[in-house]
């Protein structure tokens, strides 16, 4: 039994024990959609409830707020999307009433061997960390499944056996690790910021709910970032034994081949290596090996990828850069070079200070462009703390601060999207964001 973040203890159930059961099926998401491929697979025509259930077109779902929590009630189980948080009311009347609140993925964990799990949580960085760690494990010979918040879930019908995988490397978001009842031998933990407020309650909470995968039953060593102050002032909630991991942990050279930016994936890289280790991987100690094994390997999208060069001025998409924390490891990897930063999107509550402080720290000019839901208080914040070499200017929208941004960075400067906030309040998702940076990059004349 474990403490969900409502604080109601839940008992370990695994998707085999769901067979035969009166199942509702909270969220169709796309690991909702995932759980529901699962249900029926194995028989089970679980009731589907939806916050928003006009919206879904292709099944019948009822409303959260109308016929849905009656549903609900009367499930022996509830499946639920990461997306709902734990401290909704509606969590806490079902499991009052007995009923289980359960996420596909606690699901699936409990039915695998967890001596072939690793998870990576961490509010940046977890899914650099993750591919790295699995790109290095097949490349030294394992069978490697990557999924989990990073790409499909291991428990969907198209995910491969369980006979058939040597390693599973599963990226868990902090919304995920609450639903999780046990947790594997070794977990990483690659940063610790504020994040994800509204659904969380408040920083602490987040931090508890983040850093509960690494204390659960099963725990015995969480790999983390020494880089991380914040990582290393929560020790006490990182489980029994922790192997802190800096820049210095390994000699350099084996990590060449990965052609990552900035010394934070260099410490994602040590933190990818030093789990495959703990966990007994053969050559995950031998730096020729190594070497080797990350030849080919190719860095995520939005991940401080370097898009085109125009007129002399480089252009890189962080988009997924949602927080301060990763937005100022950016600007750390163009130490020396003239940036023009891109920065805002959706509030959600990020204070603001922390990226001010980090911007009047710079030794290079540095140009703010704010735009969106969070451009005013990125702007305020860089007027409260002004830097020498630091600017702020208010942008309409993401064409005018590509535009400004290329004519002040010429000639050889550097213009990043490093948004420090979520792209949801003007585009679907930062995929969509990147592209239309793309776009509009495309239409800058060299010359002009």
């Amino acid at each position: 039994m474990r403490r969900s973040a409502g604080g109601t203890a839940r008992p370990r159930i695994a998707w085999a024990d769901l067979a035969g059961r009166r199942v509702a099926v909270w969220g169709l998401g796309t690991e909702g959609r995932a759980s529901l491929r699962r249900l029926r697979a194995m028989g089970v025509e679980p009731v589907l409830v939806d916050d928003a259930p006009d919206k879904v077109t292709d099944e019948i779902a009822l409303s959260t707020q109308g016929e849905g929590l009656d549903a609900m009630l009367a499930a022996d189980v509830v499946v639920k999307t990461p997306g709902i948080s734990r401290r909704r009311p509606e969590v806490a009347e079902l499991e009052a009433a007995g009923v289980p609140v359960v996420g596909g993925l606690g699901l699936w964990l409990e039915g695998v061997d967890p001596a072939r799990v690793l998870c990576v949580t961490g509010t940046k960085g977890k899914s650099t960390t993750t591919s790295i760690a699995a790109h290095l494990a097949t490349g030294l010979g394992l069978r490697t499944f990557a999924g989990g918040n990073l790409g499909d879930p291991p428990y969907d019908i198209g995910a491969p056996s369980p006979d058939d995988v040597d390693l599973w490397v599963i990226e868990t978001s902090s919304y995920q690790a609450t639903d999780l009842a046990s947790t594997p031998p070794v977990v990483a933990v690659t940063s610790l910021s504020a994040d994800h407020l509204p659904w969380h309650g408040d920083e602490e909470d987040y931090y508890r709910d983040k850093l509960s995968l690494c204390t659960q039953p099963g725990a015995r060593l969480t790999v983390a970032s020494g880089v991380s102050e914040l990582l290393v002032a929560h020790r006490d909630q990182l489980g029994p034994e922790v192997r802190w991991i800096t820049d210095r942990t390994y000699p350099p050279g084996w990590a060449e081949p990965l052609g990552l930016l900035g010394a934070h994936n260099w410490v994602n890289a040590c933190v990818a290596r030093a789990c495959l280790e703990a966990i007994g991987v053969p050559g995950a100690d031998d730096p020729g090996a190594l070497r080797a094994a990350a030849e080919g390997f190719r860095p995520l999208e939005a991940r401080l990828e370097k898009v085109a060069t125009v007129g002399g001025v480089d252009f890189i998409d962080d988009g997924l850069s949602t927080n301060v924390l990763p937005t100022l490891a950016a600007l750390d990897a163009f130490a020396g070079r003239r940036v023009a930063l891109i920065a805002g999107g959706l509030d959600r509550h990020i204070d603001y200070e922390p990226l001010a402080e980090g911007l009047a720290g710079r030794n290079t000019p540095t140009l703010v462009l704010t735009t969106y839901g969070t451009g005013p208080k990125i702007q305020q914040a860089i007027e409260a703390n002004p830097g020498p070499n630091v600017e702020a200017r208010p942008c309409a929208d993401l064409g005018e601060a590509v535009q400004e941004g290329w004519s002040w960075a010429r000639p050889d400067g550097v213009v990043l999207l490093s948004p420090a906030a979520a792209s949801f309040d003007a585009f679907t998702d930062y995929r969509h964001k990147g592209r239309v940076f793309r776009q509009i990059i495309a239409t800058l004349a060299p010359g002009a």
